[in-house]
């Protein structure tokens, strides 16, 4: 029985000369792999435009739980995101975002809230004509919260955040992984924005980056499995 569900795109890969497998994150099914034959072929019925990173599609194929791919029948953009491909810094943070999902997405129940949360962040970013330095940054502390590990609010007169923990401390943890106490404030205020405030947080290219290093250290202290992030060079180099 065919099947429709909208979905966002994490990753296309070529499984084959005729087939590629489409990684989506899907509302109802979870995260599903498809495979597509003849995806850039002359007959496909399938366009190559529908799977580019953070796509959002509506997938119509046949369901069956288990099995290790999917086979996909139809597809077709929900909303064209002409803006964040053109735009040179939201191309790096779309690339850099589809990276992030992939690599920590991984089960396959469906999570409606978090499909939800992904779709409005990635119109934000389409849409947006503010200053979208911090979007990843922000990005990723409310993923935080859908994938169990949100960070505490900062306690009075604390001045560290412990990244073990996810907690803000007065006095410094006993272990290594922690912010210094000008970046638990930085980090801290970044806990306070939304993607529509966050312009008002000022960051010079190095605290920006450092920041990231120590959200990307925070994860893999937090996520089976996660070892970093390819585009994260990418992103410290458009910065810079």
């Amino acid at each position: 029985m065919l099947t429709k569900t909208p979905g966002l795109v994490l990753r296309t890969l070529k499984y084959s000369d005729k087939s590629t497998i489409v990684t989506v994150y899907t509302r109802d099914y979870g995260r599903v792999s498809y495979i597509v034959y003849g995806l850039n072929g002359k007959k496909s019925g399938v366009r190559a435009a529908c799977f580019l990173p953070l796509s959002l599609i509506e997938v119509t194929a046949s369901y069956h739980p288990g099995k290790e791919f999917q086979q996909l029948r139809e597809v077709r953009i929900l909303n064209s995101l002409t803006n964040i491909y053109s735009h040179p810094l939201k191309n790096a943070l779309t690339h850099f975002t589809a990276e992030l999902l992939y690599k920590t997405l991984k089960q396959p129940e469906p999570e409606v809230h978090l499909y939800d949360f992904l779709e409005q962040s990635v119109l934000s970013l389409e849409q947006s004509d503010a200053e979208i330095a911090n979007f990843h940054l922000i990005l990723m502390v409310k993923l935080s919260g859908y994938l169990g590990f949100e960070p505490s609010r900062e306690e009075k007169n604390a001045r560290y955040f412990d990244l073990l923990n996810g907690i803000f401390l007065t006095n410094k943890p006993l272990h290594s992984h922690f912010l210094s106490a000008e970046m638990s404030t930085i980090f801290n205020s970044l806990l306070q924005l939304s993607f529509e405030s966050g312009n008002t947080l000022v960051l010079s290219r190095e605290k920006r980056n450092e920041l990231l290093n120590g959200l990307i250290e925070y994860y893999k202290l937090h996520v089976p499995e996660f070892h970093g992030l390819n585009s994260v060079s990418v992103l410290h180099e458009m910065f810079n």
